[in-house]
């Protein structure tokens, strides 16, 4: 179980403690989205499978396979931001839904990128800049 929240959301969240949070004090930056993986997992195969269906017509749902918990896996990552919103007024602007629909878009709409970090050929243009 953790608590999900969209990328734009978190940074605005960081940006509302940088403009008025008071210095030395901790704000946690939740979404009030909690979720068990296994269902995001499924939430995301079901967009790929509207968006881009797979040439079998099979459901990626039926690619899920499962994997032993590491020792001393926790079960639950929970997150208060309560401070956060009653100290600064600070909510997510998206839903949980929304926020998962548009980031599957994005990987999407950026395949370039996505072939570079799965073929590993970012790490020789990061290598490239730093010489």
């Amino acid at each position: 179980m953790r608590d999900w929240l969209y990328v734009k959301d978190h940074v605005a969240a960081i940006r509302r403690v940088l403009e008025a949070g008071r210095p030395g004090e901790t704000y946690n930056v939740g979404g009030d989205a909690e979720r068990q993986n296994i269902e995001v997992v499924k939430a995301i195969c079901a967009l790929l499978d509207q968006r881009r269906p797979r040439a079998d017509g099979q459901p990626r749902e039926s690619q899920i396979t499962f994997v032993k918990d590491r020792p001393g896996h926790d079960r639950r990552y929970a997150i208060d931001a309560g401070k956060l919103q009653s100290e600064l007024g600070w909510r997510p602007s998206v839903s949980f839904e929304q926020g998962l629909a548009a980031t599957v878009d994005w990987y999407l709409a950026n395949d370039a990128w996505v072939n570079r970090v799965l073929d590993g050929s970012y790490r020789l243009e990061r290598i490239g800049q730093e010489a």
